[in-house]
């Protein structure tokens, strides 16, 4: 097995999908000739060619509408969104077109395609281009949303995507996206969507996450005293998310905190903190305690780490709920 980084799991994925079924195509601005602004498509358009790796005018609604038509006629296109700030213009077309078309159809139709879109803080990017924004299509019906943190879930979990019947939102963290390398198969293999991992196993505490804030959550789990045990779940999707996996630790811990990078409220983690109020309260011993984005826009990249929730905020919560 090879050591790869989060991107080339990801371009691995996307050149064996697309030498295994011919229906897969890439298109977006500058996924072609310049292989994309993070080279996750690099050297694709030069092995598969410029009809099946299509650089697009600079027009988001354009990329994904022209996408949903190819998921239409049979086709298993993946639209790069250059930067997730960049959804905006495409939000028509994704919310009422892509996710719409099996129930409008009453499932004679589908939209078997996959939105790949760069997420999160961390990079010094400027504005539109460091927004967690998985909660509002997490809460568009028709749409799977998902977010790996490591190479292998990256390329197991796109693998899955493109093969999927339905429009599946593919966030990929791009703080990570070259921050550390993991072994990951050559061969096929596929991450479920809609499955949890427990990354490391607990049962004093419960610590949720998912994409780059899993990373940050372990290194505040190695703050904590060695007496400790805490048990850290990376959700992989956040629509349909794993609420079986999550239930059933936080009812052995009998306590949780949630972590995102997403504003506070309204955000996926105050879905699951509803959820664990109401699936297992009675195993309870403190309140679930959420670590999140503040509700303002991300700031320019002088304050953007202040933003984001790091170890020690984590590490602070963890304790906190562990004292209650």
């Amino acid at each position: 097995m090879a050591q790869l980084t989060l991107v080339q799991a990801i371009t691995a994925a996307l050149a064996h999908e697309m030498e295994r079924d011919d229906r897969v195509v890439c298109l977006g601005e500058d996924v072609g000739l310049n292989g994309g602004v993070f080279r996750v498509t690099e050297g694709l358009q030069k092995k598969f060619g410029p009809d099946r790796v299509i650089d697009t005018p600079l027009a988001e609604s354009g990329i994904m509408g022209t996408a949903i038509g190819l998921a239409m006629a049979g086709m298993r296109p993946i639209p790069e969104i250059q930067f997730e700030g960049f959804l905006g213009p495409a939000y028509d077309q994704l919310t009422n077109h892509a996710a719409r078309y099996r129930t409008r159809t009453r499932g004679a139709i589908t939209v078997p395609m996959v939105v790949r879109v760069p997420v999160g803080g961390g990079i010094h990017a400027p504005e539109l281009h460091s927004d967690s924004p998985e909660a509002i299509y997490a809460h568009t019906p028709g749409l799977k949303v998902v977010m790996p943190s490591t190479p292998f879930d990256a390329k197991g979990l796109l693998l899955a995507a493109i093969r999927d019947p339905d429009p599946v939102v593919f966030f990929e963290p791009k703080r990570v996206y070259r921050s550390f390398r993991e072994e990951v198969p050559d061969g096929d293999y596929e991450v479920p969507i809609g499955q949890a991992k427990v990354v490391s196993e607990g049962t004093d505490i419960t610590v949720v996450s998912w994409g780059a804030p899993v990373h940050d959550c372990l290194k505040a789990l190695d703050t904590l005293p060695e007496d400790v045990s805490a048990e850290l779940i990376d959700l992989r999707t956040i629509y349909p998310y794993d609420a079986d996996t999550v239930a059933a630790s936080v009812e052995k811990t009998g306590r949780c905190v949630v972590v995102c990078e997403a504003p506070r409220t309204a955000s996926m983690a105050s879905e699951i903190a509803t959820m664990i109020q109401e699936r297992c309260f009675l195993h309870l011993k403190a309140p679930v305690q959420r670590v999140t984005g503040f509700d303002t826009v991300m700031p320019y990249y002088k304050l953007e780490l202040q933003y984001i929730p790091d170890a020690p905020r984590i590490a602070e919560a963890v304790t906190q709920t562990l004292a209650y």
